[in-house]
């Protein structure tokens, strides 16, 4: 770059382009995907001439907005039905004709499918990908609820056990349930005994360390906490919580892999299992982009220990105009339209102001009004300045982007005959 043989082409995820170069052999380079209910794990890897080992080019976090898009709509409907039971005309109802497309989603679940979506074909036009992996699992809700069901009423498949104890290990976070410690083997516990009744329901399963688990034995729960009110007013918490997740995972593989299949390009589907064997072989952290990173069949794989780039989907904004209190009323207006002097909100910009209060150089996104004065988020604050001060870095894609450090520090060295 400052031989002027590059430029920059992109700040987030950080690319250049090369300005001399115009034929060549191009790299294989795959893209993967671990999709999951609220983060997707991203990795691009260059292939090597065995396919099976690989190179880390770039880790990322998709941060997906389905709770956001789910208490919107909540409210929506709770101000519809509002409007519709005041006192005021009568407007007939006008959704007795819709009709379900073939393969609808939830919009709270269409968005993840369309985030996953939106990266591939933004990678593809930043590097030449050639294949595309996704991890593919199906959650058991039937094994999951109900380990012991078996013969007619349900024969059981290949998930049962497996992921069952992969579902455990993430809903109590991969560590002992009564005493937190972690990276010790791990045992199934049965929160309500079996010889006090207690059943295989994942509800009544949780983490437990050797040692805890012989100190509570056939002890209840509540005899065996009762010096400790807040951790098992935790468990007994997250006992009852709810399958949403997988549900979630479940619903919304198949359309990202059918999304993925549309490019016409290669896309190899594999296990959760096969993640799980490939990071615990090259004795790797458990992070989204590294699970990421172990999708598929990977004999080798080098340089993992990259730094991992956050991306949060926030949306191209709202086209409410007004603010709502908390009776569902408008308060004040917004601007009439969304941008002011070439400006939006959320763009990222660069602000030199010559005097004043925040005199200096800032960064950070801003907020824009239309009398000309903006608002600019920093990380040590916000700041105010006239709009002349202010020079566009990046436009508002609808994400924020944050660098995260190495899964392991630079100083020290990764474990393991195969880590990179």
């Amino acid at each position: 770059m400052k031989r002027g043989k590059a430029k920059v082409y992109r700040l987030s995820p950080f690319t250049i382009q090369l300005t001399e170069r115009e034929s060549g052999e191009i790299q294989p380079v795959a893209v993967k995907f671990d999709p999951g209910a609220k983060t997707t794990g991203i990795a691009v890897v260059r292939l090597h001439k065995d396919p099976t080992e690989q190179t880390a080019l770039h880790l990322a976090e998709l941060e997906h907005r389905g709770g956001v898009i789910r208490k919107k709509l909540e409210q929506r409907a709770a101000f519809r039905r509002n409007r519709r039971a005041r006192k005021t005309r009568y407007r007939a109802p006008r959704f007795d004709n819709r009709r379900r497309k073939e393969r609808w989603l939830p919009p709270s679940l269409q968005s993840r499918v369309d985030n996953v979506a939106s990266w591939l074909k933004r990678y593809r036009k930043l590097v030449a990908i050639t294949t595309v992996y996704i991890e593919s699992v199906r959650f058991d809700f039937q094994a999951l609820e109900n380990p012991d069901i078996e013969g007619i009423e349900y024969q059981r498949g290949t998930l049962f056990g497996t992921e069952l104890w992969e579902y455990l290990l993430e809903k109590w976070g991969r560590r002992c349930a009564y005493c937190d410690a972690e990276n010790v083997s791990l045992e199934r516990e049965h929160i309500v005994p079996k010889s006090l009744g207690g059943s295989n329901r994942v509800s009544n399963l949780t983490l437990a360390c050797e040692r805890c688990n012989q100190r509570k034995g056939s002890t209840t729960i509540h005899a065996f906490l009762s010096q400790e009110p807040d951790r098992l007013a935790r468990i007994l918490r997250l006992t009852k919580q709810p399958l949403q997740a997988a549900a979630a995972v479940n619903a919304t593989r198949p359309a990202i892999i059918r999304t993925a299949y549309a490019t016409g390009l290669d896309v190899q589907c594999s296990s959760g299992g096969r993640t799980k064997f490939n990071r615990t072989r090259f004795f790797m952290p458990k992070t989204h982009a590294l699970d990421a990173a172990c999708v598929g069949e990977v004999s080798k794989l080098h340089g993992w220990n990259l730094p991992v780039l956050t991306i949060k989907a926030t949306g191209r904004g709202s086209y409410q105009r007004t603010r709502l209190d908390r009776f569902g009323f408008p308060r004040g207006c917004l601007m009439r339209q969304k941008s002011a002097r070439g400006f939006q909100t959320g763009d990222l910009v660069r602000a030199t102001i010559p005097k004043g209060k925040f005199q200096g150089i800032h960064r950070g996104r801003v907020a824009v009004r239309a009398r000309g004065t903006f608002v600019i988020q920093t990380l040590s604050g916000n700041i105010e300045t006239h709009w002349k001060h202010c020079k566009i870095i990046m436009r508002n894609d609808g994400y924020t982007y944050q660098q995260k450090k190495a899964a392991i520090p630079p100083s020290a060295k990764a474990d393991g005959p195969l880590a990179g």
